[in-house]
């Protein structure tokens, strides 16, 4: 839970790196709230409105802790926009899914201490 509160801390941080453990735990947590959300919402009759909502609120801290999680394995945040092609989704999960540039790099220091 500590990963998820500090991705919503740095809301809109885009500078740095972020490890993969933070990257993945915000994603789970993310996925468990929307689901649990969306659950709620039917159940109340509200449809998708709640999920939608909460998806809106948190859409710049994902993009920028996806944008930290491309600066760890020594890429641009831009890559991002590889996901608006279908096919380019599966390289920017791989992305995603590396593990971190050892040392330093053009973005700062490794998170992992290293």
């Amino acid at each position: 839970m500590n990963y998820y509160t500090a991705v919503l801390t740095n809301y809109a941080g885009f500078a740095g790196r972020a490890r993969r453990a933070e990257f993945w735990m915000f994603a789970l947590i993310n996925f468990i709230i929307s689901i649990v959300l969306y659950g709620i919402g039917a159940a109340i009759g509200v449809g998708q409105a709640l999920e939608g909502l909460y998806s809106l609120a948190v859409l710049v801290p994902s993009i920028a802790v996806a944008a930290r999680r491309l600066h760890d394995t020594n890429r641009s945040g831009w890559w991002q926009l590889i996901a608006l092609t279908v096919i380019g989704i599966i390289p920017l999960i791989i992305f995603y899914a590396q593990d971190s540039d050892p040392g330093p790099n053009q973005y700062g220091p490794n998170p992992k201490g290293e």
